[in-house]
């Protein structure tokens, strides 16, 4: 009998958990661990959180302060389950500011290494703005590790690598959402499906250069998105599609092959190509903004919330 989808997949992909759920952290054992504030919100209303919270807040020198110390606490906790990464995110507030990002990068690593967690376990998320890719470089040089987030279109990864980022999050289901909802009638199914095409262009493109920037294809809204990107460098899977992988049995086909990619010259986009091509690209123009917007949404809710802690 065949193994569990999920099995097979880590023996060509790394797998990662998109989720601020300890216990579903624990059940799966991914390598690496991802979150982001909409992830961080749900976890900080799990039950058993409240009273560590208020403690938190009332700690707090403001909210921006409490919301670090927050997300901080719940990717150390983290850590101590997943050998590898845990990304922890900047505000999506400073996504056009190249300067407030640094700055907050280089205070969240200060607040892990107060845990006793080196930067080396710790990838940075920041929305993959052309101001946030000029923090990433920057970051990089100091050592800091970088996961450039809501990645849509193809210009965004190519500035990614030429910045020397160490990881970027491609989105699949975003990109599918977007393209349904432009053709409710079209057949987006395995290899059609857009999000998946993007992913894989952008993996041909890194190996084929020789990049050492690693692909970690995001955002699933299916098992089938998964499976057509077997191979891929790494993927950050929900819980629930894990355990749909691995509760499924069959023969899974590796579909990403590092040595299948070709060459093609592209040189570095400086800030007005980079600008233009994201211009013409509705799709990845209005997700990124989007995707900004739907973060912050999540960070208020979560402010609210520690608002309320600190003054009860």
């Amino acid at each position: 009998m065949a193994d569990d989808l999920l099995s097979q997949l880590r023996k060509m992909t790394i797998v990662v958990a998109d989720t601020g759920d300890i216990d579903a952290i624990r059940r799966f054992e991914p390598t690496d661990a991802t979150t982001n504030p909409s992830l961080i919100l749900q976890a900080a209303q799990l039950k058993g959180r409240r009273e560590r919270l208020a403690e938190i807040a009332r700690r707090a020198t403001d909210l921006d302060d409490a919301l670090d110390a927050v997300a901080v606490e719940i990717g150390s906790e983290i850590s101590s389950l997943v050998p590898g990464y845990v990304s922890t995110e900047v505000s999506a507030r400073l996504s056009f500011d190249t300067d407030a990002t640094l700055a907050r990068a280089r205070s969240l690593i200060e607040r892990y290494a107060r845990h006793g967690i080196g930067p080396e376990r710790i990838l940075i998320k920041i929305a993959a703005t052309w101001e946030g890719i000029r923090a990433a470089q920057q970051l990089e040089r100091e050592g800091i590790h970088t996961n450039l987030t809501l990645l849509f279109s193809f210009a965004q990864a190519q500035a990614c690598a030429d910045a020397g980022v160490t990881l970027i999050s491609p989105f699949v289901g975003r990109i599918l959402d977007w393209h349904r909802a432009q053709s409710p009638e079209a057949d987006f199914s395995g290899d059609r499906d857009p999000g998946v095409q993007s992913v894989k262009r952008i993996y041909e493109h890194y190996k084929g250069h020789g990049y050492h920037t690693i692909v970690m294809g995001a955002s699933f809204r299916n098992a089938g998105e998964i499976l057509a990107l077997a191979g891929c460098d790494r993927l950050t899977i929900s819980p629930a599609l894990l355990g749909e992988l691995a509760d499924t049995r069959g023969t899974l086909e590796r579909r990403l092959v590092p040595e299948d990619a070709e060459t093609s010259g592209l040189e570095p986009l400086d800030e007005a190509e980079y600008r233009w091509h994201m211009n013409e690209d509705a799709m990845a123009t209005e997700k990124l903004a989007e995707g900004i917007r739907k973060f912050m949404e999540d960070q208020r809710r979560l402010e609210a919330l520690l608002g309320e802690l600190r003054r009860a």
